[in-house]
């Protein structure tokens, strides 16, 4: 097994984001069950999915790529909408995935490139450049990818430090004949997922998209100075930006429900109202999953909400949705 290890510099940019994250991380652990939601979930991977796409010049929009998932019929050109189908599946995988598995990151790149490339789930067999970089032999592909696995089995890098490393090594090597920048994007998300499954639900790739040109100048640095050290800051504040825009998010909705509620609930209420304004459609059953109290304690708060004419029900308790009032 190799010795191998990439050359990078923990410096105090980096443990002062990585310690930012972790407390953003602790700051917004009560509002993950509220990001797991359906729709939710949907439209956050359509933002994943949407930028890594844009960043390699597809040009569907979010509305597009949700009108592909939705089986509809959208215009655009044969490349893009198979570029598209086939991140959805890379990224409908997203949980699945071992982070280690090398087998899994080939699975992933069948995913995305199956109806693009006839090699697709294979390494390279050709020499390719990228830019100004020139990529490792066609013929070393193989050995140094082993190489990168065996180090992220064994790293005890803090899993921030080792996803960044990861992406840089990964898009330095460029495994495959085309796709490696969506896979090194999505595999830093897999890593982030075993380490908190959070970031499943998080459109890093989106905030990618918005700092495109740095996102390249960051590789390029790394690639000049022969050092990890520009991207792993760069991503790490990525991530600490993507965390704060769903800080942002989740504080705008708790002002529109004080807004709404005013302060004479019970903590479970304030939840409740909450949830079904993130889901409207959210059942009795899900509520008490995600509150922790029984169906029978959530019936009750709704019937109270209803009482207090904070909460209405619009159509049949199958198939209807929730309205919070505006209650002042």
């Amino acid at each position: 097994m190799s010795n191998y290890k990439p050359p990078y510099t923990i410096t105090s940019k980096i443990l002062i984001l990585v310690s930012n994250i972790v407390e953003l991380l602790t700051e917004l652990k009560h509002i993950h069950q509220t990001l797991d939601t359906p729709k939710l979930r949907k439209k956050n991977r359509v933002k994943s999915i949407t930028g890594t796409l844009q960043i390699e010049g597809n040009s569907f929009t979010e509305e597009k790529v949700t009108g592909v998932i939705n089986g509809k019929t959208v215009l655009g050109t044969m490349r893009e909408l198979a570029e598209v189908q086939g991140a959805i599946e890379a990224y409908d995988y997203l949980g699945k995935y071992k982070y280690n598995n090398e087998k899994d990151l080939l699975l992933s790149h069948k995913f995305f490139m199956s109806k693009i490339l006839q090699n697709a789930g294979n390494f390279r067999k050709v020499n390719v450049g990228v830019g100004k970089h020139v990529a490792p032999p066609s013929k070393m592909v193989g050995e140094l990818m082993g190489n990168l696995f065996n180090w992220l089995k064994t790293t005890k890098d803090h899993p921030l430090i080792v996803s960044s490393i990861f992406h840089y090594e990964f898009e330095f090597i460029h495994p495959f004949q085309d796709g490696n920048g969506r896979v090194g994007r999505l595999w830093q998300t897999v890593i982030l997922n075993e380490y908190k499954n959070i970031f499943a639900y998080m459109p890093i790739e989106s905030i990618i998209k918005d700092n495109q040109k740095k996102y390249y100048d960051a590789l390029e640095q790394s690639g000049k100075i022969g050092q990890n050290t520009p991207f792993i800051e760069f991503m790490l504040d990525i991530i600490f930006k993507t965390l704060k825009k769903l800080e942002i998010k989740n504080n705008k909705v708790g002002e529109k429900v004080g807004k709404k509620v005013g302060e004479n609930l019970t903590e479970n209420q304030i939840e409740i109202v909450k949830y079904m304004m993130e889901n409207p459609k959210i059942s009795a059953k899900k509520l008490s999953e995600l509150v922790n109290i029984s169906t029978r304690k959530i019936e009750e708060n709704i019937k109270k909400l209803k009482d207090s004419k904070i909460i209405k029900r619009i159509g049949a308790n199958k198939g209807g949705h929730w309205e919070v009032s505006d209650k002042t």
